[in-house]
């Protein structure tokens, strides 16, 4: 049987079905000013229907904070979240994720409509924050790092030095103007000098060649790790 791999961003669903790490089916749904306000939840009924042995739910929903491991207050998730979104008990569910490669952990929310969905087909169904799966994926080396991972309209990235998590973010990219200024605006918040810093960039970088040629213009150490080949998406497949 299949794996189903769930991904939901800001303004999407996207979707794997695997078999032995072969990529059967993927396939990604957008909102845009013309699809209707229940467009998600009726594209998850479809996705839902195929036949699979087990579902990976990933969310880069930008509900979320970021935690040392261990911290065990977990009636705090909620309050702790909305420092950084505003969040709706009734409608979202506190989810957990521990990194322990890198001693973090990230309480985060998922819409408790796609939750009881996802779990109503009484198929096995483990639930990942982008985030703590991007963070896995990474191999970090001594030094100031930034590794960017870029989504459609969106991205998310860590600041580590030498090997420690510094910073994480998850934000929207409608300008590359306006994301620029923000990376660079944290970079001098965090004492990352430019010259000093690698960059490392990651996910839907075709659709984001113009951010990516600007940044080129101000960073000096800057690679691709892992570019949007057809048929594969960084964070389900990583």
């Amino acid at each position: 049987m299949e794996k189903l791999s769930l991904l939901f961003t800001k303004d999407g669903l996207q979707y794997q079905l695997t078999r032995n790490r072969n990529i059967l089916e993927e396939n990604s749904f957008f909102v845009n000013e013309e699809t209707p306000a229940d467009f998600i939840s009726a594209k998850l009924d479809q996705v839902l229907e195929k036949k699979c042995r087990e579902i990976a739910v990933y969310s880069a929903l930008s509900h979320f904070t970021l935690m040392p491991e261990g911290f065990s207050h977990h009636d705090l998730g909620y309050d702790l979240i909305a420092y950084n979104s505003p969040v709706e008990k009734d409608s979202e569910e506190l989810m957990l994720s521990v990194n322990k490669k890198f001693g973090v952990q990230f309480y985060y929310t998922f819409p408790k409509e796609f939750y009881q969905k996802i779990k109503s087909i009484n198929v096995p169904a483990k639930f990942n924050f982008s985030g703590e799966k991007f963070l896995n994926s990474i191999s970090s080396k001594a030094g100031k790092e930034i590794h960017i991972n870029l989504y459609h309209h969106q991205c998310e990235f860590f600041a580590l030095e030498n090997k420690k998590v510094i910073l994480y973010n998850n934000l929207d990219v409608n300008s590359e103007v306006d994301f620029l200024y923000f990376v660079m605006f944290t970079l001098s918040k965090i004492g990352f000098g430019i010259n000093e810093t690698s960059f490392f960039v990651y996910g839907e970088t075709s659709e984001n060649e113009t951010f990516i040629s600007e940044l080129r213009k101000f960073v000096k150490n800057l690679k691709i790790v892992f570019d949007n080949i057809p048929n594969r998406n960084f964070i389900l497949t990583s």
